[in-house]
């Protein structure tokens, strides 16, 4: 089985072909994406069969769950199925679990895809659209005290088509538990579908540096959906601007958001590193 290793700012994924393929892709995932026995990554991304004209990407996480959206993996597909003439054009919509998205690839100077913007929806709010178990509340969900251990943590609940929980800090978050406290709020009862946890400090009107602990992943180098949720609880707190520049452990990347039932946009690098065949 032949694949393509890429990554977006440091999120790293196995793209593969699969539109005629029929594996058992939570156990390859699981196997696959093992850093030490396997090729080593965030997840697998395939190239699916699709219904209509558009393209259909699913995404499996190392642990073999499956994933409902994922920014910077729409960002490596893009670039793959354009760069080896899967797609026609450089705009075109991709049937995800979490909804359809508009994917347009951005070439460099060379005619090969460096870069890709994606339109990852509109962010949801209400808790059972999350989904998280705040009884009588309506969204936004903002501040809520999520007691985890010893910690109390202020989160701001958004679905990116996938749960995302965002705590602000102040101190740098470098220094921040997130090995520690990551897996404790992924798990938490509150969320039944798990969540992603972003950790995120506000350093000026279009500028945020965060880290990112992953559903089914753990802390990973950037994450687009993550990057989207940080940009959209910070324009809801009036931390920032409409456009953001969220600073990731693996580089930057833009988020775009007006506010109210307005998309989200990001934007940020794809790369291709090598291609390699899996043996079996």
């Amino acid at each position: 089985m032949r694949f393509a290793k890429c990554h977006g700012a440091g999120n790293d994924f196995i793209v593969v072909d699969a539109r005629r393929l029929n594996l058992p892709w939570a156990e390859r995932a699981r196997k696959m994406s093992d850093r030490h026995f396997g090729v080593g990554s965030d997840g697998i991304i395939l190239v699916a069969p699709s219904s209509g004209s558009t393209l259909s990407m699913r995404m499996f996480n190392p642990d073999g769950s499956e994933a409902e959206a994922c920014g910077n993996g729409l960002r490596c597909f893009a670039k793959y199925v354009v760069d080896h003439g899967i797609a026609t054009g450089d705009s075109f919509d991709v049937e995800t679990l979490g909804g359809t998205r508009r994917v347009t690839a951005l070439r460099g100077k060379d005619g090969v895809v460096r870069e890709a913007e994606v339109s990852m929806g509109a962010p949801r709010f209400e808790p059972g659209e999350i989904p998280v178990h705040v009884s009588g509340r309506q969204g936004p969900v903002l501040g809520y005290e999520l007691v985890v251990g010893d910690n109390w943590i202020p989160v701001n609940l958004v679905s990116m088509g996938n749960p995302h929980a965002v705590t602000f800090v102040a101190e740098d978050v470098a220094t921040y538990p997130l090995v520690g406290i990551g897996p404790l709020v992924e798990h938490h009862t509150l969320f039944p579908a798990r969540t992603n946890f972003e950790v995120a400090r506000v350093t000026g009107r279009h500028d945020v540096e965060a880290r990112v602990w992953e559903r089914g992943a753990g802390e990973t180098l950037a994450c687009g959906s993550g990057a989207c949720a940080i940009a959209v609880a910070a324009g809801l707190l009036g931390f920032c601007d409409a456009a953001v520049r969220v600073h990731l452990p693996g580089g930057v990347l833009t988020v775009t958001w007006p506010g109210g039932t307005e998309e989200v946009m990001l934007r940020g690098p794809a790369e291709q590193v090598f291609v390699g065949e899996w043996p079996d």
